[in-house]
């Protein structure tokens, strides 16, 4: 499959996200070169995370909390939790699990 320059930029951002840590959509976007690119980093995260195995739960919105709702929340905290996240209740993640 043949992706566009931006494309393979996010994906090699995630790709790289360490096991135990999140990162924002926004933060995602800049650190790959497209600083107004969140809502790709959600489109490419949404439609590529089965087939490019990505890590999809360590990333969160500019808040620091799960975007998700219902069942996909309840997998993502799972998720988190289980490589050492701490997320409260309201699915909010400590910022000491954020990327520096």
């Amino acid at each position: 499959m043949s992706y566009s320059e931006s494309t393979i930029a996010i994906l090699t951002i995630l790709k790289q996200l360490p096991v135990g840590k999140v990162i924002s959509y926004g933060e995602v976007a800049k650190l790959a070169g497209y600083p107004n690119g969140a809502r790709q980093v959600v489109r490419i995260l949404s439609s590529l995370s089965d087939t490019e195995h990505l890590p999809w739960h360590r990333v969160v919105n500019k808040q620091g909390q799960i975007a998700l709702s219902g069942e996909g929340a309840f997998i993502q905290k799972a998720l988190l939790e289980a490589e050492g996240v701490v997320v409260s209740d309201e699915g909010k993640i400590d910022r000491r699990f954020f990327v520096s």
